[in-house]
């Protein structure tokens, strides 16, 4: 598993929207809720100063639900979920592993979670 710091770019399905993300986690989460279980979303958590929007912040739509904390954005052309601020890191932003480019996937480990049980569940996520 690669430990030093790597930048990798992605986005939505269409091209609209294109991201920048730096980590030397890693690792993804694969989270069982509802929401993140019909988007097919791995986690890619990182602090917001290690993730840049490059284009697109015109075309991204949100959507929250329960607490409201979670803010789900996705582009409004393609409706790809290529990242959005987590409930359980609300100063943070969860990318979704699947949009990146390239086949970067042999790169990480993939964590499972049960966040079907998230209130029980939450402090296991670092």
């Amino acid at each position: 598993m690669i430990k030093e710091m790597v930048t990798y770019e992605g986005g939505c399905h269409c091209g609209a929207v294109r991201l920048q993300v730096r980590t030397d986690k890693h690792e993804a989460i694969d989270c069982n809720c509802s929401v993140c279980t019909k988007k097919g979303f791995l986690h890619l958590i990182v602090p917001r100063e290690q993730f840049t929007l490059l284009q697109g912040g015109d075309v991204l739509t949100t959507y929250s639900f329960n607490t409201g904390v979670a803010k789900h954005t996705f582009c409004r052309i393609c409706g790809i979920h290529s990242f959005y601020r987590p409930r359980s890191h609300p100063d943070g932003i969860s990318v979704n592993l699947r949009c990146l480019d390239g086949d970067v996937m042999d790169y990480f480990e993939i964590v499972p979670f049960d966040g079907a049980n998230w209130e029980q569940n939450v402090n296991q996520i670092r």
